[in-house]
């Protein structure tokens, strides 16, 4: 009888452990996964870091970081103002805007403004859907610099 209680303690441990790793492998692959955003937006420039670089210089577009405030706080390019995008939607490019938030009350009044969008870089959702609201808000003059954070930094350049 004791062998049995052992054995069944055992069994009972080994199933609870593996439930309890699988979980935890299953949970922090799905966290982690995201895929790149798409290359290319319609009705939006997508930028390189190069151009980034253009555009500081002439200090005429209004440049976005998208990030939490957390991660702006980090450090962010010259110039650029804190929008958190709060994204809840897929990572698609058709997403239900209705899940997320963003206060388009803080982009410029003028329709025809220069803006410029960044988050972290290729995978950098929230950059893509900001400029893709914008674009459906009338927005006529959009840049998305899809490299991002990582994109910039990679090239050797200081974030304020």
């Amino acid at each position: 009888m004791l062998k049995i209680r052992k054995v069944g303690k055992f069994f009972s441990c080994a199933v609870g452990l593996f439930v309890f790793a699988m979980t935890f492998v299953l949970s922090a692959g799905a966290v982690d996964y995201k895929p790149d955003t798409p290359k290319s937006l319609n009705g939006v420039k997508v930028v390189s870091v190069e151009e980034v670089k253009e555009l500081l210089d002439k200090k005429d577009t209004n440049i976005f970081d998208m990030r939490s405030p957390i991660n702006y706080g980090k450090g962010h390019l010259p110039g650029a103002v804190a929008l958190p995008y709060k994204e809840n939607s897929e990572y698609k490019t058709v997403f239900d805007t209705s899940k997320d938030r963003l206060d388009l009350s803080k982009l410029p009044s003028d329709k025809n403004a220069q803006i410029l969008f960044y988050s972290d870089g290729i995978k950098g959702w929230k950059s893509y859907k900001a400029a893709v609201l914008a674009h459906k808000a009338g927005y006529k003059n959009i840049m998305w610099f899809r490299e991002g954070v990582a994109g910039w930094v990679a090239k050797g350049n200081k974030l304020q």
